[in-house]
């Protein structure tokens, strides 16, 4: 361990010589294919050149590269976990020589075929060794060199010097900045921005405490929040209703709509889809920009800008309603009388409040507009005849699978699109048959969904519930810390309050204790976030790395990552449903990290608190009780155990536990460190969405009042109208309002088709240099896929900016500087800012060089409150000052002591 640790601190050879020592591994990185590649050709791929005039620091002499066959003497192969939210959890084999990490690859355990595929890992899988052995990593507690909690001198959070202090010392102080406000302000003094289902150790000191302010975010989701979708019949946050991959290829047409997982979730997904072009497929992409993954599938782009989908959408439901007058051939009535309420007067719910419906509306009879394909294309700009083209092809005769993302979701004033976009399945009858797919693909499930075959077990711990029920809706978080008042509509990921009228509150912050959300990077309106911090007593973060909320805190503690632990349930909570991966601990903890588990006991300990209530058992009983819990499904749905375990492990692991006979062994496991299932055709595992409500709604009922799914819900438009978020009122039933910070607000007079200040609407894709912010300061990530922001060729060449150019990104919450990728791939008017970039703020200038998306998101939230991340709007102009360096040839933020 000493020889490593020396590797990671002596991190003093040159730039121009570290680049060259791994100038063929990040050459090799930039060059993966998106979809995974083949182990051996990675391996071939990523030699390196024999020699290089690069030396080491320590010695002086010249580095020499063996090869593979020299690396791979007096070690051995063990899988590490990817642990990341990107949805991939992938395999990912290190190999360990010397206690250092000397070589990586992916999953070869068995040969890769569409049955049984290999489950590749992406880049960001090899880049992982950078994650753990990083020269960047925090290694001791430290706190602010001018912090105390009697003079926090909070203007300096983000700018003072660091110094370190021992472990005893940081808890000691945590523990009476925690008591301070506690005891003179109260539990909902302490805030604590994390998503509660997810949420980690330390919410349960914090809990125990008297609990804590919370927030509530639709980031991923949007406005498929629980508030919504099951008002009208959806599954919570939208997933679950799609397909199974062998399923999917019964299709005839894939339209993936503001889907990416090529690059949102790298791995097996973007294979999962591709493989229809083996049997020629059709491949239809909706959106505002033409991305990898429809490249990659060659698909036809349908055009629709940012936030006008649900405009879209009501007219394709417009043209199939008169193409199935002229050709009967278009609409499934049996399923829309069946299974849905609310189309038109003749199928309304008993108890409508309201004498309208979505037919009526799309016809004019209300407004005197109909929603035809003309009046949608110029708020859309999608061509007509694409409308009316689509519109065709989601008849009911046509065999197709649609799959959304959440993107079109993430968008202020997006309550109406779950709605809409459901119907249009719902009247092409295109759910719960063979051949037809409508739902999510999103995360693990993209483009194989269904219940999982294998599973893994629980730690066996208690859950505690926080007693505090106040929570900020997520674009509205710093703005309520700052202004001591925000309004509260309830946390519907955890289904409390979102029931209840709004509620304006008073709130007085006074302590922010982050740790595993990064949440002042990943959370819209970072500007008005530092000034919060800084308003603060006290900021603790735990973590990795110096990231934002580190850096703009008091006290830092360093945390072990994955592969320094035993136990790594977390990172198996969700996963593909017909894999598991099983890691191992690669190396003991480095320098004084600690897991996040430990620092919660050390800090309830401190403060007088039994942790026996939350940790009865130690972190290996925990984690033997996931491998003993996990399961393997059978075609019939009986479950049983998957791993075999005997009275010899229970003995070699020293835990409670009973024996048990499972379909693989527990050390064949971790040897494997994955367990997948071969599929073929009709082996019981088909998975069709909504199959057992279309055959039977009556006893397959919706969570709905009717049981059927709402295209009319009452309940619908008072819980979006209880808000009082917007100044219009939400129909029951899907109608399109003009989104805030949406096309339509980007002219300064509409009917002139005048331009504003801000006439550009910029999107914020996920990129495959990171996945949401994480491993955003890793090397090799940096210099293989730069960041930039990408711009229309046609608004470039007005404003005179070529592709490299520096340029400045603005609107009135913030500016940022990103180099220009110049393309025909985006929406003339539309730009594209990569989501998750670490913030680097010059506060002289009050410019962000590192193009933060969440720099230029203010605290705008429309209806129920969603993160408006594809709804927003700038200017920008070739920069006039110092050009912008490539951000791989930045420092790192290395803490010396």
């Amino acid at each position: 361990m000493s020889k490593l640790i020396q590797r990671i601190s002596n991190h003093q050879m040159s730039r121009r010589n570290f680049l060259k020592g791994s100038a063929a591994a990040a050459g090799a990185i930039a060059a993966l294919n998106l979809v995974g590649c083949k182990t051996s050709e990675l391996e071939e791929s990523t030699k390196a050149p024999e020699t290089t005039d690069a030396v080491d620091p320590t010695t002086e002499a010249p580095i020499t590269h063996p090869t593979p066959a020299d690396l791979e003497q007096g070690g051995e192969w063990k899988t590490a976990a990817c642990w990341h939210n990107c949805g991939g959890r992938c395999v990912n084999r290190v190999y360990i020589k010397d206690g250092m990490v000397v070589r990586q690859k992916s999953d070869d355990v068995s040969p890769d075929t569409w049955g049984q595929p290999q489950q590749r890992s992406c880049l960001r899988g090899h880049s992982q060794q950078q994650q753990c052995f990083g020269a960047d990593r925090l290694k001791y507690p430290m706190k602010r060199k001018n912090w105390s909690l009697d003079n926090p001198n909070g203007e300096l959070r983000g700018k003072d010097e660091w110094v370190r202090i021992s472990w005893e010392e940081a808890i000691d102080l945590i523990a009476q900045g925690l008591k301070k406000s506690y005891d003179t302000y109260g539990p909902r003094s302490v805030m604590y921005p994390n998503w509660t289902y997810v949420a980690g150790e330390v919410k349960n000191v914090l809990s125990l405490l008297g609990g804590f302010v919370m927030v509530s975010d639709s980031a991923s989701f949007g406005s498929f929040g629980y508030d919504i979708v099951t008002s009208i019949g959806l599954p919570t946050i939208g997933v679950g209703y799609g397909v199974d991959r062998l399923s999917l290829m019964k299709c005839d047409t894939i339209v993936l709509y503001g889907c990416n997982p090529a690059w949102a979730a790298a791995g097996n997904p973007a294979y999962n889809l591709s493989h229809g072009k083996e049997k020629n497929m059709e491949y239809v992409f909706v959106g505002p920009e033409y991305n990898v993954t429809a490249a990659m599938l060659e698909a036809k782009w349908i055009r629709v800008r940012p936030g006008t989908d649900t405009a879209f959408l009501l007219a394709v439901a417009y043209e199939m309603l008169k193409l199935d007058e002229a050709n009967k051939n278009i609409i499934d009535w049996d399923f829309m009388n069946n299974n849905t309420v609310g189309f038109d007067a003749e199928h309304m719910p008993t108890d409508a409040k309201l004498n309208e419906n979505l037919k009526g509306y799309l016809l004019g009879e209300y407004d005197g507009v109909v929603k035809n394909a003309e009046w949608a294309s110029e708020i859309t700009g999608t061509p007509v005849e694409d409308i009316r083209w689509y519109a065709a092809k989601m008849g009911k005769e046509n065999k197709v699978a649609v799959l959304h993302s959440f993107a079109a979701a993430r968008c202020n004033n997006a309550e109406n699109f779950p709605q809409i976009m459901y119907t249009i399945g719902a009247m092409g009858g295109h759910m719960g048959k063979e051949g037809h797919a409508y739902g999510s693909c999103y995360h693990y499930e993209c483009g194989n969904a269904g219940a999982n075959i294998v599973n893994v077990g629980a730690a066996g711990l208690p859950f505690l519930f926080n007693p505090v029920d106040d929570c900020f809706r997520g674009p509205e978080t710093w703005k309520g810390v700052l202004d001591g008042k925000y309004n509260f509509t309830g946390d519907y990921q955890m289904g409390i309050g979102f029931d209840r009228p709004s509620e304006i509150r008073d709130i007085d912050v006074h302590v922010i204790y982050h740790d595993m959300a990064a949440y002042l990077q990943s959370q819209i309106n970072i500007p008005d976030g530092i000034k919060a911090h800084r308003k603060m007593d006290m900021v603790v973060t735990q973590g990795h790395f110096l990231n934002t909320p580190a850096k703009y805190s008091d006290i830092v503690l360093p945390v072990t990552t994955h592969w320094e632990r035993i136990k790594n349930d977390n990172y198996l909570s969700t996963h593909n449903r017909e894999f598991v991966t099983i890691p191992q601990k690669i190396t003991e903890p480095l320098f004084e990290a600690k897991s996040d588990q430990e620092i919660a006991i050390l800090l309830g300990t401190k403060m007088g608190l039994d942790m026996t209530q939350v940790y009865p058992i130690d972190e290996k009983q925990q984690w033997f009780n996931v491998l003993a819990g996990s399961t393997f499904m059978n075609p019939d749905g009986s479950v049983e155990p998957l791993i075999t375990i005997t009275d010899a492990d229970i003995a070699e692991w020293g835990v409670v536990a009973t024996p048990q006979t499972g379909k693989i062994g527990l050390k064949e496991i971790q040897e494997r460190g994955v367990y997948s299932v071969e599929r073929k055709e009709g082996d019981g595992y088909e998975f069709i969405g909504w199959k057992a409500f279309r055959d039977d709604p009556v006893a397959n009922p919706l969570p709905t009042a009717t049981g059927k799914f709402q295209i009319y819900s009452d309940r619908k438009a008072e819980i979006i109208n209880s808000t009082k978020r917007n100044n219009f009122e939400v129909k029951p039933y899907p109608s399109y309002h003009a989104p805030l910070r949406g096309y339509e607000a980007s002219f300064s007079d509409w009917e002139n088709k005048k331009k504003g200040e801000y006439p550009f609407q910029i999107t914020n894709p996920h990129y495959l240099r990171r996945a949401h912010t994480t491993m955003d300061n890793i090397p090799w990530l940096r210099e293989g896929m730069p960041n930039p922001v990408w711009i229309n060729a046609d608004d470039a060449a007005a404003k005179g900016v070529k592709e490299g150019d520096t340029v400045l990104i603005y609107n009135e919450f913030g500016k940022v500087l990103r180099h220009a990728a110049v393309t025909e791939r985006l929406m003339p008017g539309v730009m594209g800012l990569p989501h998750g970039a670490w913030v680097q703020m010059d506060e002289e200038k009050g410019i962000d060089l590192a193009g933060a998306d969440n720099v230029l998101l203010g605290p705008v939230a429309g209806g129920v409150g969603t993160s408006g991340y594809n709804t927003n709007l700038c200017n920008f102009e070739k920069y006039d000052g110092e050009p912008l360096e490539d951000d791989w040839k930045w420092a790192q933020r290395i803490i010396e002591f």
